[in-house]
C-alpha cells in the first residue's frame, strides 16, 4: 500500500504518538508491538517504510532488519533508547537507512520519514531509467538490473548498502573516496558520527567477496585518506 508506515514497536504509548503524527501527515499505519509479528504484517502487505525499536519481545529488532534486507530495500528507520555508537554502527551495519533515539521530537521523526521515503522513490525511478548492462571485472559480475553480484558464477549476498557502496566504487574506478564522502554518497547524510559504518561495510564487501586487506584485488585502503575501487573492468548489455 503506498504511504503505509509499518510501526513494530512494544511501547504502545510511543506506537501512538507517531501513529497520530504519521495519519496526521496522510500517512497510513500499521502497529505490531512484537518482532516476529512486525515480520508477519511485512510479508503479508507493501510498505513505504519500517520504523522498528531495537528491544522486543519475539525476535528483537537486529533480527527484524536482517529478515527485512534478505528481501527487500524499503527505508528501515530504528527508533530505540539504546543510545551507543555500537548500537548505531551495527543498526546501520545491517540495513537500516537511519537511527533515531528515544525521546524523540515526532516533527523531526515525521521529516525523516518523508525525506527516506523521497530518496527511495527517487532512487528507483534512477533504476528504472538505467540502461540494463552487466559489469564485469575478474572474477566478479554485477547485473545492474537486476541489483546482483556474482563471483565465480556464483550469488554474492550483498545487502542494498553493501551493493550500493560497491557499485559506486566500481563506477570511480582509481579515485580515493574518504569515509565522509562514502557515507554522504550512500547514506545520504552529514551526521559523520556514524562513519565508522563505512568501515563495517567494507569489511563485509571484502568478506563476501573474498578480497584480502593486504593484498587485495577489488578494494584498496588508501591510508589516512579512504578507499579506491582497483579492479579492471569492461561493460555489455545484457
Amino acid at each position: 500500500m503506498e504511504n503505509s508506515i509499518l510501526i513494530i514497536e512494544d511501547d504502545q504509548e510511543i506506537a501512538k504518538i507517531i501513529q497520530d503524527y504519521l495519519e496526521r501527515e496522510g500517512y497510513a499505519t500499521v502497529w505490531q508491538d512484537a518482532g516476529d509479528k512486525g515480520l508477519i504484517s511485512f510479508h503479508e502487505q507493501t510498505f513505504s517504510l519500517v520504523l522498528v525499536d531495537l528491544m522486543l519481545p519475539g525476535k528483537n529488532g537486529f533480527e527484524v532488519c536482517q529478515e527485512i534486507r534478505e528481501t527487500s530495500e524499503v527505508p528501515i528507520i530504528v527508533v530505540s533508547a539504546k543510545q551507543s555508537d555500537l548500537d548505531k554502527i551495527h543498526s546501520l551495519g545491517i540495513g537500516a537507512d537511519d537511527y533515531v533515539t528515544k525521546p524523540f521530537s515526532p516533527l523531526e521523526l515525521v521529516a525523516r520519514i518523508r525525506a527516506q521515503i523521497r530518496r527511495h522513490h527517487s532512487y528507483q525511478s534512477k533504476l528504472l531509467q538505467q540502461t540494463q548492462r552487466e559489469l564485469s571485472f575478474q572474477e566478479v559480475s554485477i547485473d545492474q538490473s537486476g541489483r546482483t553480484i556474482s563471483l565465480n558464477g556464483e550469488y554474492v549476498p550483498l545487502t542494498a548498502k553493501e551493493y550500493e557502496l560497491f557499485l559506486f566504487l566500481v563506477k570511480n574506478p582509481g579515485q580515493v573516496f574518504t569515509k565522509e564522502q562514502l557515507y554522504r554518497q550512500i547514506w545520504h547524510q552529514a551526521d559523520y558520527e556514524d562513519i565508522r559504518t563505512v568501515t563495517v561495510h567494507i569489511k563485509n564487501i571484502r568478506h563476501k567477496l573474498k578480497d584480502g586487506k593486504k593484498y587485495p584485488k577489488y578494494i584498496e585502503t588508501v591510508w589516512g585518506v579512504g578507499y579506491k575501487f582497483i579492479g579492471h573492468q569492461h561493460e555489455y548489455s545484457s
